[in-house]
Formats: structure tokens, C-alpha cells, sequence
């Protein structure tokens, strides 16, 4: 047996007390001599042997090594290893350190050059078969690490007995025998300089455990069985520019709760989530984040398992069908995305490997001060196929519809919201960043190329051009981005006295000044309803039912103007109550007056919307709109024509901002004829009136407003009223 001083000693000191590197060059089986010996540590055994079918083979304990022992094993065969305790109880194991390397060259050489697009393939916690031997396969990125574990209750969460074997790229790997779904674990990991980090959950896990709690869990997202072939048919046709697309945002988390409080499950959402909304007739769900997060209060905004759907509501092949629900019943889901920052929780992904490994170093450009957040160095090509792949990810394992990228503007302009001096401009002296509108590009290239038939959609507050551009034509290559300035303009409008709103009339017509220059969807989501802001009921003026008939009037404003349509939850039936994520929405309000006009008249809306091709087919052109009425500030009128394709029996829109009815109002028809009233949002059955024009009017000959016809229409107070032509 060699000295406690002599090289072979020292290394098996530094593999036995968990500073070694190379424990596959100590421990497992290997030749001396023309014989197999195995090294074993199991620091919680008095005694150890190899088994091969019921003959023990004896491991001798090693001197000054407490668990490692050492022996002949004869012959090739497969062997397992048996463990005494002082007391002779027993325990029977494979031995990790017998088996082989399961990751191939293939994937070494593309996680090195940065384009493994399937990269959960190659990394996280996967279960299989490895050499005849079922358990789990763990691999991470962690290249500045001096030695990496993966710890959990099945090994006493101990680093120093299952560390993972160094591979190229800075690829750590094993393969744990036993270890399977369900099983927690995290990563024990020493830095470049020798000190022990905070454990670490799995970048690419594909699980996690219920907030507080935070380690990885074993997850096997292998063969759910999709039924949903036909929706993914159609969904190109579905998801298109020409579509009629209304958009119905969740917070899962507090759209409905069950006894004592808890959190609807993705089973649960799957028939009453999926049946509620395809009654209302929305055409997609947009959830925010479901990727794993440690703090409810930020909503999911600060991820922490990029690859993980949240276990508040159920494992990966549960949330798979709350989305094959939603295919079956024609309803696509969206997932809000959020490439933008991480949080600095210590099991996150800040100083992973001790190295600013997916931060940058510099706080400059790597710290968020609005949200105390990590922003990624868009500019490492491995960080950079972390965030592509991950968008992948969603949209082929989860057959998600598509992305909604969360705070688009922080990650292209370097100074975003930060004072001279506390950034640092790009290789031109810009303030435009590089690297991120890099990522965004490759991320919508991959994903139009790789997941026939999504859409992305741009969250994004500035006049960055062509966002929703194709990436050949200089855009970002977004499919749809979110129209903030309507959203801003329109909300700040709706809110005054209608007696001050002939002075600010132009704030509803401006919207039309550049409502083409990307394909935008008009938003009312969950930053609108949240900090103070209220409710969408509380900003309408007025008293009683007159608030109602407020926002009645704005929905019909926003569903007749172009572009597509998002409303954030609760929304759709005038919760007065500002959102509270800690609670589930107000649904006895539906008891009350006035609320279930309002979600009679959304519901009416949407299926007006999809069944009518001039109100949705050219949402994004400008030929599929024409006002005829912009400018009567004094009534606060407004007017226009929607267009589809030829044949497509043309819209008349009319709304009155005030609480003053409109009898005999003149207004100007493309053509003359009978034009049905085919929505009036002053109908007794949403709340209001009843008073309208008798299901039509006959337009005649008169010329107005440059409309060759028109006709006298009557115009309910604070109202929208909808002509389809017969």
C-alpha cells in the first residue's frame, strides 16, 4: 500500500475529502496488473464489497482514508457495491464511477461553438438507461469550476461522494444509477479559487421544488403523448398576420382559486381556464412566466428555471395538457419569456461557477438598478445558445404557440433607465446594444425556422424600428409587437370627464398615425391593473352604471381599431378591484350590475372579430382602414371604415365619448344600401339602454364625410356602435 506521502496517497486524500478534480482517475474499477481494481467511497460504511451475482468480493478499507476502500474484483462482469455498517446492516449499490461518459463528441463540439439548439438535450438531469442500468444523467456548464458535485437525499447531499466528470467546453457530466424522477438535487460546486458556493439549482433543470424550497428535481419530459395534430395544422394559418387574434392573459397563479386558497393545477386549468375562455371566445392565452421562480410577488418575472414549469401547479406532463386542452378546444398559448434579466438568489445563476459565467462582471452592464437583477452577457456564445435554445425549448416541448418577450426595450439600449456615467456604450459609442438585438434576431430566426407556425411578440415601450420586421429586411423579427403608445394614449383619454375630452381628442386619433408600421396588438394587460393604477372600471369616470358604459364604449373602440387584441384577466368582466396576485379575481362581482354586460359584450366582441375577415385580415395594413369621422371634437364622435379582402362585406364603426345621445347623426357610408347593426354597446343585454337604430340602417345616395352614401344614425350615449354591410 503506498505512503501517506506518494502522489497516489495525495490524490486519494483530495478525491476522499472533496477537493479532488479527477475522481474517475481514482475511484471506479481499473487495471493493475492484468487485474481490476475498484476504489469505492461511501463515507457512512464500516465495511464494503463488490458483488458480482451472489458471490461478495472483500474491499479492503484504506489507511487514513475513512470510507475509501480498495480491492481485486475478478473477472469483467458487472458489479454492484454492498455497504456494512458497524452494526452489519446492509445496503446494496451501483457504483457510479464504473460507468462511461454518456455525452457524445457531437455535443461537446456544438455546446462549444454555441449552436447545440436543442441544448436541454445535452444538459440538465435526464432519466434513462445507461449501460443496462437505469438512472439519471447530470451535466452542466460550469468551465471555471474546480470540481462540481451533484448532491441531494439520496446521497446525505454530501459533495464529496458523487462528483461529475470534466468534459470538454466546460461540460461537467455522470451518470447517477438509482436516482430518478422525482428526486431533488442541486449542484456543490468549487470555484477557480478553491472556495465552496452556495449550492446551485440546475440551469437546465427541468423541474424544481415548491417555493421556499429551491433545489432541482428530476423531471422525465420524455413521451407525452400530443393529440393535438390538428391544431398544429392549422396553427400557421391561426397565428398570422391575417388572423383574427384576441388575446386573453393569465396569472394563473390567481385567475381562480380552490379550498382554503389553493392554486388552480394545470389539470384544473385544462377544462375550466380552456373552457372559459374558448366561451368567451378569445382566440389565444397568454400565461405569464411559467418558468420557475422563487418569489410570488414578482410574478414570474424573475425566473431562476429557465426550463422548468413552475411546480405551483403541477410537474412538466401536467402543464403539457393544460396546452394540448387548450389545442384541442382551438385556443393557442402564449408564454410570456423573459430573456431580459435573472434574479440574485444564490442557488441562481449569479457567479454560477464563482466566474460571472451568465452575468456580466461589470455592473455597468450587468446589474439592473429598477429590479436588483442580473443581465446577461448577451455577448458569450454560450450564454447566448442558453437563451436561443430555451426559446426552443418551449415551443417543441411544450408545443407553446408562441413567445412574448418581457421587457424588450431593457435589453436593447445599454443606458436603459440608468444616469451618464453608469453605462458603458457599445464598440460605436452607441447606446444601442449589440449583442442583445443579436440574440433577439438569432432567437426569432431560430424559432420561425425550427417551430413552423408560432409567433413572437415584442414587449416594447420605445420607436426602435421595425421590431416586427423579418431579420433579411433589418428588423428584429418579431411577429407581433405590443402597441404601447395606443395603450398610453387611449387609457389617459378614457379616464377624463367626457366634458374635458374635446380637448384631447387627438389623443384617440394619433394611434392611427403609425398603426402600420409594425403588427401591433393592442394591450390592456396586467402592468395596467396593478402599483395604484386601479382597476379599468375605476379609471372610467362618471358614477353607477355610467362607468360601465365608459368602458363598454373603450372595448368597442379598441375591437373596431386595428390591430390585435390582449386584455388582461378580470378585465373582461369590469373587476373593480385592482389585481392582487394573492387572490383569485372577483368573480361574485358577475352577481352584481353591470359586470356581466361588460363580459357579455367582450364575449360578443371576440366572435364579432373572428367572424367578420374587414375586422381582423388587415389589422396590419393600411388598406383595411379609413376614417370618416376623426375630427368632431365637440361630440367626441368618431368613425371608420374596416376593410378585408375583395368580396369581404366592409364595417362602419361609430363611437360617442360623451354621456349626450347623438339622434340624427349624419355619417358617411362607403355605399348605399342596408347596413346591419350588428353590435351596439348601449344593448339592454350588456348593461345599457337598449337604444340603437332597430338592427340597421338604409344608407342613401347622400354624399358625406367623402363616402359616396350616408344615412342618419342614432348614437346611444358612451357608446360603439358596429354597421356590417348586407
Amino acid at each position: 500500500m503506498a505512503s501517506d506521502t506518494d502522489p497516489k496517497s495525495s490524490a486519494l486524500a483530495r478525491v476522499f475529502n472533496g477537493s479532488g478534480e479527477d475522481p474517475f482517475a481514482i475511484l471506479g474499477p481499473h487495471e493493475e496488473n492484468g487485474t481490476r481494481v475498484v476504489t469505492a467511497f461511501d463515507p457512512g460504511a464500516a465495511r464494503m464489497v463488490a458483488v458480482i451475482g451472489k458471490t461478495e468480493h472483500p474491499l479492503e478499507p484504506l489507511p487514513g482514508q475513512p470510507g475509501g476502500f480498495s480491492g481485486p474484483v475478478p473477472g469483467a462482469d458487472p458489479y454492484g457495491l454492498r455497504g456494512y455498517d458497524a452494526k452489519g446492516v446492509y445496503w446494496d449499490m451501483e457504483d457510479p464511477y464504473r460507468f462511461g461518459p454518456v455525452m457524445g463528441e457531437l455535443d461537446e463540439y456544438l455546446l462549444g461553438e454555441g449552436t447545440h439548439h436543442a441544448l436541454w438535450e445535452a444538459l440538465g438531469a435526464h432519466v434513462m438507461t445507461h449501460e443496462g442500468v437505469h438512472g439519471t444523467h447530470f451535466a452542466v456548464w460550469a468551465p471555471n469550476a474546480r470540481r462540481v458535485s451533484v448532491v441531494g437525499p439520496f446521497n446525505s447531499w454530501d459533495g464529496r461522494r458523487h462528483v461529475l466528470r470534466r468534459r470538454g467546453q466546460g461540460v461537467w457530466e455522470t451518470f447517477l444509477p438509482g436516482v430518478g424522477e422525482g428526486d431533488a438535487y442541486k449542484y456543490e460546486i468549487i470555484g477557480h479559487e478553491g472556495q465552496l458556493l452556495p449550492l446551485k439549482s440546475d440551469p437546465v433543470g427541468f423541474g424544481s421544488e415548491h417555493a421556499p424550497a429551491n433545489a432541482s428535481v428530476v423531471r422525465d419530459i420524455s413521451g407525452y403523448g400530443w393529440s393535438d395534430e390538428a391544431w398544429m395544422r392549422s396553427r400557421e394559418a391561426r397565428n398570422s398576420r391575417e388572423a383574427p387574434i384576441s388575446v386573453y392573459e393569465v396569472h394563473l397563479g390567481s385567475w381562480r382559486h380552490k379550498a382554503q386558497g389553493r392554486r388552480i393545477s394545470y389539470v384544473e386549468a385544462a377544462e375550466e381556464l380552456v373552457g372559459y375562455v374558448s366561451d368567451m371566445g378569445f382566440t389565444h392565452i397568454e400565461l405569464l412566466p411559467i418558468s420557475e421562480f422563487p418569489f410570488d410577488g414578482s410574478w414570474g418575472y424573475q425566473p431562476v428555471g429557465l426550463f422548468a414549469p413552475t411546480v405551483r401547479h403541477g410537474p412538466p406532463h401536467e402543464f403539457r395538457d393544460l396546452v394540448n386542452a387548450a389545442h384541442k378546444a382551438g385556443i393557442g398559448v402564449i408564454l410570456d419569456w423573459v430573456p431580459g434579466h435573472f434574479p440574485t438568489d444564490p442557488h441562481g445563476l449569479g457567479q454560477f461557477d464563482g466566474t460571472a459565467l451568465y452575468e456580466h462582471a461589470d455592473p455597468r452592464e450587468g446589474f439592473h438598478q429598477d429590479w436588483n437583477t442580473l443581465i446577461y452577457n448577451y455577448g458569450r456564445t454560450e450564454v447566448k445558445n442558453f437563451l436561443t435554445s430555451n426559446a426552443l425549448y418551449w415551443l417543441k416541448e411544450y408545443h407553446a404557440d408562441g413567445l412574448r418577450v418581457d421587457a424588450v426595450a431593457s435589453m436593447l439600449y445599454r443606458d436603459y433607465s440608468r444616469k451618464d456615467g453608469e453605462w458603458v456604450p457599445n464598440k460605436d459609442g452607441g447606446r444601442e446594444n449589440y449583442e442583445a438585438i443579436d440574440v433577439l434576431k438569432t432567437m426569432n430566426t431560430l424559432s420561425y425556422g425550427e417551430a413552423p407556425g408560432i409567433m413572437t411578440v415584442a414587449e416594447e415601450s420605445t420607436s426602435f424600428p421595425k421590431v416586427s420586421r423579418p431579420v433579411d429586411d433589418g428588423g428584429l423579427g418579431f411577429g407581433f409587437k405590443w402597441n404601447m403608445g395606443w395603450m398610453n394614449d387611449t387609457l389617459e383619454y378614457i379616464k377624463k370627464d367626457p366634458i374635458h375630452r374635446k380637448h384631447h381628442h387627438d389623443q384617440m386619433t394619433f394611434g392611427l398615425a403609425y398603426a402600420f408600421s409594425e403588427n401591433f396588438i393592442l394591450p390592456i394587460s396586467h402592468d395596467e391593473v396593478v402599483h395604484g393604477k386601479g382597476s379599468m372600471l375605476t379609471r372610467m369616470p362618471g358614477q353607477g352604471l355610467e362607468r360601465f358604459a365608459n368602458l363598454r364604449a373603450y372595448y368597442g373602440f379598441m375591437w373596431g381599431h386595428p390591430g390585435k387584441k390582449l386584455l388582461f384577466m378580470g378585465q373582461e368582466f369590469a373587476q373593480e378591484a385592482e389585481w392582487d396576485h394573492n387572490r383569485e379575481l372577483d368573480w361574485p362581482a358577475l352577481e352584481r350590475p353591470g359586470h356581466g354586460g361588460v363580459q357579455r359584450l367582450v364575449g360578443d366582441l371576440n366572435r364579432l372579430y373572428a367572424a367578420t375577415p374587414a375586422l381582423h385580415v388587415r389589422d396590419c395594413e393600411p388598406e383595411g382602414f379609413q376614417w370618416i369621422e376623426a375630427d368632431d371634437a365637440d361630440r367626441s364622435v368618431f368613425a371608420w371604415i374596416r376593410r378585408g379582402r375583395p368580396g369581404d362585406p366592409e364595417v362602419v364603426v361609430a363611437v360617442n365619448f360623451t354621456p349626450m345621445e347623438q339622434p340624427g347623426y349624419r355619417l358617411g357610408f362607403p355605399s348605399a344600401g342596408r347596413w346591419r347593426e350588428a353590435l351596439n354597446s348601449d344593448a339592454e343585454i350588456y348593461g345599457g339602454g337598449g337604444r340603437g337604430n332597430l338592427g340597421g340602417i338604409e344608407a342613401g345616395g347622400t354624399p358625406s364625410h367623402g363616402q359616396a352614401a350616408s344615412a342618419e344614425i342614432y348614437l346611444p350615449p358612451l357608446s360603439a356602435v358596429y354597421f356590417v354591410k348586407e
